[in-house]
């Protein structure tokens, strides 16, 4: 389970904003805020987490739901049993559920998805998941999936983003239009400004949707979204800057959240590009950095250290801190040894939330102490996606938090962006994927987070923690983030 704390702070009550008193009034919506405006609202198609915070479980759903103390419930399946060697998974279906275009859901429509997703022309980010799974329809609401790998944590990923059933008529329209199975439906969608939903009169279970009204508004600046709450113009903001959480830790207008995660924040390393091809450079550049000290400086010190691409909480997690601790003497050592001459001149990439912008400026402070001259670049979400993420070769360094919580396959994906290729690591992590056996299955796990740490394939830096501010009568916010994820069909005012 996650590690993870909840904090609701209050105090003696302020007087009223008039603004706050007219949002208690209006029972029937809320205004969501969020740091980044998605590129598209197709979560098969596109990386980008802030698509799901705005379409899963509300207007596409999956087979499964995640919940936020990371446990998993049926959703469009109504249960699964899962075959002795883990490879076979049979799902009986929910019965009369339909697409908002009035299209059916049932066994083909699961089918067409899941082999969509996998697909040769697919691109969704976990292709590879859904290119080894072959679908079975068995009668209307009966699929069986057929998993050529051991993956004990498949009903999890059949909940994230990427696993959400698209109807076949509608699918490739996705983006701009989306259709789906669950309570809510896009109604508008102002670029750079906000996206509406509202409450699908279709829906199969009208009174799971107590909001008939949902604006997510799109915020960047922390000054800002702190302004936004103040003034009553945002209702609850999940994943607000780390920066302005203080201000309303004392206010009893407000309830602050803080929540676990299975996030890495990390100082992204381009392997492929020359002087970062040398382990001894990469391992130098992680034992020049604080971890403690980036953590205050990014994110306020709401964050654990961690030393390899996973966190604290999950199964068969190991310390790995310790393999590159903070030592600027050795790193200039290592330095050294590397044949490196000094200044090296590197040029980071950022993209907007704040912990990468505010982590920026502490990453050039520590590794201008060990010679290493950062040029920093300031990105929109869209180029960081299309010219970092989309392209291995067009950064050195960049500073990103990865939300996935299994997503340690990724260094053993061909290709990757930050282009890592250890032939230790892929040689345990094909083990992994044969490995039913839970003891084994962990200790496989802490065998590949050491090659990764002892490889520095990237600078792991911390797990974070994320903050939701909201109204003291907003209720059903989640209270830990296993996933980015605005589940409305949680919430209301109470």
């Amino acid at each position: 389970m996650l590690n993870r704390r909840t904090v609701l702070t209050s105090a003696a009550l302020t007087a009223t904003l008039p603004q706050f008193a007219l949002a208690q009034g209006r029972k029937d919506s809320i205004v969501i805020g969020m740091s980044l405006e998605p590129p598209g609202l197709d979560p098969t198609a596109g990386a980008a987490s802030a698509i799901a915070e705005i379409v899963q479980y509300n207007i596409l759903e999956t087979l499964t739901k995640i919940n936020p103390d990371g446990s998993i419930t049926p959703l469009l399946a109504e249960s699964w049993e899962v075959s002795p060697d883990l490879k076979t998974y049979t799902f009986k279906l929910r019965k009369g559920v339909k697409f908002s275009n009035g299209e059916p859901f049932n066994a083909d429509t699961v089918k067409f998805a899941f082999t969509r997703a996998g697909g040769d022309k697919s691109t969704n980010k976990d292709k590879r998941t859904f290119a080894n799974i072959g679908v079975q329809v068995i009668d209307p609401y009966t699929v069986v999936l057929l998993n050529k790998e051991i993956d004990p944590d498949l009903p999890f990923l059949l909940g994230q983003a990427t696993a959400v059933i698209v109807e076949p008529k509608s699918a490739d329209s996705n983006a701009t239009k989306p259709v789906g199975t669950g309570p809510y439906q896009l109604d508008s969608w102002s670029k750079g400004s906000s996206a509406v939903l509202t409450k699908w009169a279709g829906f199969r279970n009208p009174a799971l949707a107590k909001i008939n009204k949902v604006t997510f508004r799109f915020i960047a600046d922390p000054a800002a979204q702190a302004a936004a709450l103040l003034a009553g113009d945002v209702d609850a903001f999940p994943r607000i800057g780390t920066r302005v959480v203080p201000q309303f830790k004392n206010n009893g207008q407000f309830q602050v959240i803080l929540g676990g995660t299975r996030a890495k924040t990390i100082l992204a390393f381009n392997n492929k590009r020359k002087p970062l091809d040398d382990v001894r450079v990469r391992r130098a550049i992680l034992a020049a950095v604080d971890r403690k000290g980036f953590i205050e400086a990014a994110a306020d010190g709401m964050g654990t250290p961690i030393g390899s691409h996973y966190v604290p909480g999950a199964p068969g997690y190991v310390d790995t801190t310790g393999v590159n601790p903070f030592d600027v003497e050795k790193a200039k050592k290592l330095l050294a040894e590397a044949g490196v001459k000094t200044p090296l001149e590197l040029t980071m990439t950022l993209p907007p939330p704040p912990y990468s912008r505010q982590g920026g400026e502490f990453i050039v402070a520590a590794l201008a102490k060990i010679g290493i001259v950062v040029k920093t670049q300031n990105v929109e979400w869209a180029q960081w996606l299309s010219n970092t993420y989309g392209g291995a070769n067009n950064y050195d360094l960049s500073i990103i938090s990865h939300v996935e919580p299994f997503d340690l396959g990724n260094y053993s994906k061909p290709g990757y962006y930050w282009g890592y290729e250890g032939k230790a690591f892929a040689a345990v992590y094909d083990k992994l994927k044969t490995t039913g056996n839970a003891a084994e299955r962990n200790k496989l796990l802490g065998e590949a987070q050491k090659i990764l740490a002892t490889d520095a394939a990237n600078g792991f830096l911390y797990q974070p923690q994320f903050p939701t501010i909201a109204k003291k009568g907003v209720k059903g916010l989640w209270s830990a983030m296993p996933i980015l994820c605005n589940d409305l069909s949680t919430m209301y005012w109470g």
